[in-house]
This record gives structure tokens, sequence and C-alpha cells, in this order.
């Protein structure tokens, strides 16, 4: 870390105390802003410091470990290439899976750390909350997974390498109807997620404009992060026999969810986003309750592409496990950050938010990365199939 006045880092202790507001995990939060008006003091000129803003304790830590081991894997790789004249220091912040945490991370990286440039977070309501911050201060930060269209609307020093929920929404709603044939649907949305809410209302729209039918308004079955018995509402599902169930959750409450549905004698197939992807959804849901639901991903490591499998074959040797999303996600954004860097030329922030927004026909590991005049990126989904060992792949469906 850079050298910094005792009088900083008291500010900053202090920080968590001044702006604590009682959140839960992804709850939506107002916008927040810094009383910085002008562009952070200038990164050092030495070496390359990026910071990482990603949920490594808390409710969704395998999301951030996910994301970091993958970054981390990849950050290995640009600095034995050689490519970029400098070596990259990545400092990695934890913000817990909450929003007040996550605009904390970013302070600090920015005023402290004096960064090059950000990646992150995972959970959109936590992007959400850092955003602001990076933009006023026109330090780049690009998210390699919160799909939630807000996002990158906060200015043009942020951006993203994954797909949004204006994607991903469609393509669950055509997989319902086209695929499974199915014309009754229910939304059950977590309604202190800015993700949740997003995807629901894409979903609703979609199918409805291919003739299915919404059972309810996706405002009247709903839950809360953190929540953790459900069988009140799934009683209410129940009721109104649908033949399909739209989740659009995170892994922590959907796999009680499915466990809880199965037991009340719901078998209908759940259907949900990248939330679920998770190497602990298996484990809350159970054997049993898992089977024969669907999810939109950003990746399969059963995809045989030699280059994915390279990937997953090296994840594994150093994790002991196969990567999920996040992980191929977090590698990825590594890659496109290192990417542009090599392209900025002279390394300011305002040459390095041009270079990444400048990425074009980049080749993934999650697919070809474009960035869009909106700063979202055009790449393709997987649909998966959650099975008791893992997911699935069934389908990829490009832009």
């Amino acid at each position: 870390m850079f050298k910094n006045s005792t009088g900083k880092l008291l500010a900053y202790l202090a920080l968590p105390f001044l702006l604590a507001t009682g959140c839960v995990k992804e709850k939506k939060t107002e916008t927040q802003t810094t009383t910085t008006t002008k562009a952070a003091a200038a990164p050092p000129s030495d070496e390359i410091v990026i910071g990482a803003v990603f949920p490594m304790t808390g409710a969704i830590a395998t999301y951030g470990q996910e994301s970091v081991n993958g970054i981390k894997m990849a950050l290995d790789k640009i600095n034995a290439e050689g490519k970029l004249t400098k070596k990259i220091r990545l400092i990695v912040e934890d913000n817990k899976g909450e929003p007040v945490d996550s605009s904390n991370a970013v302070r600090k990286l920015i005023n402290i750390d004096n960064v090059h440039a950000i990646i992150g977070s995972v959970a959109s309501s936590n992007t959400l909350a850092g955003a602001p911050i990076a933009q006023e201060n026109q330090v780049p930060m690009m998210t390699p997974a919160s799909t939630n269209e807000k996002v990158t609307e906060t200015g043009d020093f942020i951006s993203r390498t994954c797909f949004t929920d204006n994607f991903q929404g469609v393509v669950m709603a055509k997989f319902a109807k086209e695929t499974l044939g199915k014309s009754k649907a229910i939304i059950i949305v977590d309604n202190s997620s800015d993700y949740s809410k997003g995807l629901a209302k894409v979903f609703s729209e979609e199918f409805k404009n291919m003739g299915g039918e919404l059972l309810g308004n996706i405002n009247e079955y709903t839950y809360t992060q953190k929540d953790t018995d459900f069988r009140s509402l799934l009683q209410k599902v129940k009721r109104t026999n649908p033949d399909v169930i739209f989740l659009p959750g995170y892994y922590t409450e959907v796999g009680l969810m499915l466990k809880q549905a199965r037991q009340l004698g719901i078998n209908v197939p759940f259907l949900g986003g990248d939330g679920w992807d998770s190497p602990k959804l298996q484990e809350l849901a159970g054997p049993e309750a898992i089977k024969g639901n669907y999810i939109s991903s950003h990746f399969s490591a059963d995809d045989k592409d030699p280059q994915v499998q390279k990937f997953v074959q090296e994840y594994e040797t150093n994790f002991k496990q196969k990567p999920g999303a996040m992980a191929a996600l977090g590698y990825d954004g590594m890659l496109v950050m290192a990417d542009a860097l090599s392209r900025a030329g002279e390394l300011s922030r305002e040459n390095i938010k041009k270079a990444i927004t400048a990425t074009a026909n980049f080749t993934g590991i999650t697919g070809n990365i474009t960035i869009d005049a909106n700063r979202n990126a055009k790449k393709s989904a997987v649909v998966l199939e959650t099975t008791p060992t893992g997911m699935v792949f069934k389908q990829k469906v490009n832009p």
C-alpha cells in the first residue's frame, strides 16, 4: 500500500459508523455520492494498481471467493507473459455482500490506495452502491458479474463484461414457453434485491408477450434476503397451480426454497438466473429438490471448447473443485482489463476507461466479448439444468 497520513486512516476507520444504515445484503439503497467534485489523485507510475471489491465473507461469499480465484489465475498468466510494461498489483477488499461496505471499499481503494481502476462487484445492489463513487472520482470501474441495467447507467466510467438482465430475462422466458412448453407462470421476487426485481420485470413482459399467462403480479409473491422459512409463501404459490415458477434470486435463499417447495408437493420446474450458479446450491437444496430446474448463466464447465477445458483443468488443479460462472467471469474480467491496459498508452484513468469501452471481439472463457455504446457486453448465455452432481449444459443462446 502507499504511504498515507494517520488522519486519513482514522477518517476511514470511522466511515462504517458514519454510514451504517442497517441494510441487509443486496438491499436497494439510494444513489450514494462522495463530496469529491474532481478526479482523485493520479495513481502511481511504477506499477499498475487494480482494486477488487467482492464478498469474501458473508452470505454470498462463494461468489466473491470464486471471482477472486479467477482473477488471480488470470493475473498470474498476465504477469508471467510480460506483455505489459509494468506488473499489476491487486488489492482485494471484502464488501461482505453489503452495499454500505461496498461503497466504503471503493472509497478506500480510490482515496487511500490510489488505484488505476477497479474490478467489481457481484450482486447488482453492491455494485450500484460503489459505482457512483467511482464515477464521481473518474476512476474506471468494471463489473464482471452485475447484470442489472442500472449499473452502467451510473456514468461513462462504469462498464461490465457480462450480459444484462434484459438479455437473460428474455432467454428464460423463451425457454419456459418454447422449450418447456409452459403457459402459466408465477414469479417469486426477492424484494430486497435490484437484481431480482429487474430480472422479474423482464421475464414477466417477455412471457406475456409470447402468450403466456402470469398468475398474479410481480409484487405479489415476495420474500427478503436472509429469510429462511418460505412455507407460507409457497402455500400461496401452490394454490394458484402454476406449471412453471420463475425465481430470480441468489443461491442462499433459492436452495432452501427449492427444498421446502418439494416438501410441500410443488413439483413443477423452477427457473432462475445466474444468481443460482454456486457450488453451494446443491448442498442447500438437497439431492431430490435440485432435480429438474433450469437457469441462465454465463459459462458451462462442460463446454468442449479447448480453451474452456484448459481453464477448467487449471482451476481444478489450483482449487480442487470445478469452476462456476463467477470464477470464469472473474478470469475474463481480469483479462479484459489487462487487454485494455495494453491498448491505453499512457496509463491515465481516462485512457484506461476509453480502452475498456473500445473492447471488441475479445475471446474469453465465457464467450466473445464486445462492449457496446452503453458499456454493456454483448455475449451469449447458456441454459443449465440443475442436478445433484452439478449444472448440466442444455443450450447456448446468442444475443
